[in-house]
């Protein structure tokens, strides 16, 4: 008797397309921002890490974040929160020995489609990221209050919290895949809805608008099972029309390493590196320029699994900080869980072999 056998899609070649699409679509999310005003960057560092350049699965994805951050800063980049709230004049000379305190509890949703049509030879995706969560930050130290041009000054703290909504994140990737080498071009913004009081230390929106764009590349073998993944680009501020301050040029580059222990598990590295390139604009003079920047490097992990016709995959990573100048430091971790459309089970021509009985 004879049999079509159809010949199966690798398990390498699996893990290739689904990890990509989650990857990719954990590397639009963003989280809790404020403008470079307040020391802290619309780009949140570690949006990009593992497989962000490969390319993924045709179809609706979701992709579920849970953020948490805990930061300090001292000095100059804890003495902008006090002169963002008390819009100090020129002539008021702040002081700058402040501590300031930060933490972020955040829920991100991303959805994002995949265009089966090549677009210019590559894969098109586009998305949008909410998100929806609690920020809270607290000074303490010697604290300025202004009257006009003159100011006094007293050693106490001050605090606020906002449980609210943040702002819209849209993203546009474009991916292509060369063999072992995948590549992409980006862009997103921001979209400035969320809760923003610029009288508050703590906030969920940025006030202003803002746009981003670069490209990433990604090597993955899946043969051996061995992944690199970076990711730089730009960002470029628009004015907050509630202060009048712009903050100034930001460069940005993130990247994840990570090895395959088998179909199903990864373990790896992830990092950042951020630096802010042109001065801001309308600050206090006592903060200068006030260029940001900060480095950051920790361990991730990463499972997939079946959800009934869809694929499953969760993730977490963490970051330390240092070498930060400008802004608060600390560190961060991303718990990621995703629903992707399963990749199909044969992508070859079937082909008839004779089986004799």
């Amino acid at each position: 008797m004879t049999r079509c056998i159809p010949e199966r899609r690798s398990g390498p070649r699996l893990i290739c397309s689904v990890i990509g699409t989650v990857m990719a679509m954990s590397a639009a999310l963003s989280g809790a921002a404020c403008a470079d005003e307040s020391g802290v960057s619309y780009w949140l560092p570690g949006r990009f890490s593992s497989l962000a350049a490969t390319p993924g699965v045709p179809g609706w994805s979701m992709a579920e974040v849970y953020y948490h951050t805990s930061v300090s800063a001292f000095g100059a980049a804890a003495a902008s929160r006090e002169i963002q709230i008390g819009r100090f004049p020129a002539a008021v000379n702040v002081n700058l020995d402040l501590h300031l305190n930060a933490q972020a509890d955040l829920v991100l949703l991303n959805p994002t489609y995949t265009f089966a049509t090549p677009v210019l030879g590559g894969q098109l995706a586009i998305g949008v990221t909410g998100l929806f969560g609690r920020s809270a930050a607290d000074l303490n130290g010697t604290l300025t209050t202004g009257f006009g041009p003159f100011a006094t000054t007293r050693m106490g703290s001050i605090g606020d919290s906002v449980t609210s909504i943040g702002d819209l994140y849209p993203q546009v990737t474009l991916k292509w895949n060369q063999g072992v080498h995948n590549f992409m071009a980006y862009a997103t913004g921001d979209i400035p809805v969320g809760a923003y009081d610029p009288n508050r230390l703590a906030n969920l929106g940025i006030g202003h608008g803002a746009i981003d764009g670069g490209g990433g590349y990604t090597y993955f073998n899946p043969q051996a099972g061995h992944e690199f993944s970076a990711v730089a680009g730009f960002t470029y501020n628009f004015r907050n029309p509630d202060t009048q301050y712009r903050s100034g040029i930001d460069f940005h580059v993130d990247w994840g390493a990570s090895q395959f222990l088998s179909k199903q598990l990864f373990v790896g590295l992830v990092g950042y590196a951020y630096q802010q390139i042109t001065d801001d604009s309308g600050q206090h003079p006592i903060l200068g320029g006030f260029r940001s920047r900060v480095v950051g490097v920790g361990p991730q992990i990463g499972y997939l699994f079946p959800v009934g016709d869809m694929q499953g995959y969760l993730n977490l990573k963490g970051y330390g900080e240092f070498a930060a100048e400008n802004r608060p430091a600390g560190w961060n971790t991303w718990l990621t869980f995703s629903l992707s459309p399963m990749a199909p089970a044969s992508t070859v021509t079937p082909t008839r072999r004779i089986v004799t009985k």
